[in-house]
């Protein structure tokens, strides 16, 4: 669920094949591009000191929502129009950026002396990681700058977890992909009695080590999800049995079949 390391192992090992197909659920359509997706920490140092003179220290909670809306303001600027990657050109918010963590302080009576909150950020295929992460931290300085006490003890960005590219199953143009997007068109309209439709999504899947990494054409296909990473996740049974046929209908069609 995090980093995708398994199918990075896999790959590393060797395993190798024509395409693959991966079932996320993403309301069986299939997934013609994803973003991808930084991990990071920002920690902020503060200046400890008893409430009853508050005014003495710096609070370094008090600090981060500063940090937050110039994060966000970045956010804004990467999802302009003119900065949006060509398969997300009709998607005016593809990126988000959530604070999913923080934590901070060691008393309830003493000014916080530390806080650390974690950044989950969205970056579109073929948008460079290392001027990402720049872009990132000059963004993070420069509000510390605006802060007094932060301006000599500057927060500390940590890199984590995720540091996932895009992937854009849409921009390979291989036969090979062709052929297995056709292959699976075909196993959708055999099950489904409709047209395979084609969408962008704004998270990220291990299509990226395939399509990116091992010249294999990554398709996302997979059953009706509702409330993902929320409460009550769950998927839709019905959906989740079109798409187990249509992906038998797949392998046999892809692979072939043998007369036992």
């Amino acid at each position: 669920e995090c980093t995708g390391n398994g199918a990075l192992a896999c790959l590393a090992r060797g395993y190798r094949a024509d395409a693959a197909l991966i079932p996320e659920p993403f309301a069986e359509t299939l997934v013609s591009a994803q973003v991808g997706v930084l991990w990071f920490q920002v920690h902020l140092k503060g200046l400890p000191t008893h409430v009853a003179y508050a005014g003495k220290g710096a609070n370094a909670i008090e600090a981060a929502p500063a940090i937050f809306a110039a994060l966000h303001a970045l956010e804004h600027r990467w999802n302009a129009p003119a900065r949006r990657s060509p398969d997300f050109a009709s998607h005016d918010h593809a990126l988000n950026l959530n604070i999913g963590r923080i934590r901070g302080g060691d008393w309830t009576s003493s000014v916080p002396a530390w806080c650390v909150f974690d950044v989950r950020m969205g970056v579109f295929p073929g948008q460079d990681l290392t001027e990402a992460r720049a872009e990132i931290t000059e963004t993070v300085m420069a509000a510390a700058r605006d802060i007094p006490f932060l301006r000599n003890a500057l927060p500390e960005i940590v890199w984590h977890g995720f540091a996932a590219e895009g992937y854009a199953l849409a921009q390979d143009r291989s036969p090979t992909a062709s052929a297995a997007i056709r292959t699976l068109e075909g196993a959708h309209l055999a099950v489904t009695g409709a047209e395979l439709i084609r969408a962008p999504i704004t998270a990220t899947t291990d299509a990226r080590f395939f399509g990116l990494y091992a010249d294999t054409p990554a398709l996302v296909y997979g059953p009706r999800a509702e409330a993902i990473h929320g409460f009550n996740e769950r998927v839709e049974l019905e959906s989740v049995r079109r798409v187990t046929q249509a992906t038998a209908l797949f392998i046999a069609d892809w692979c072939g079949l043998e007369v036992i």
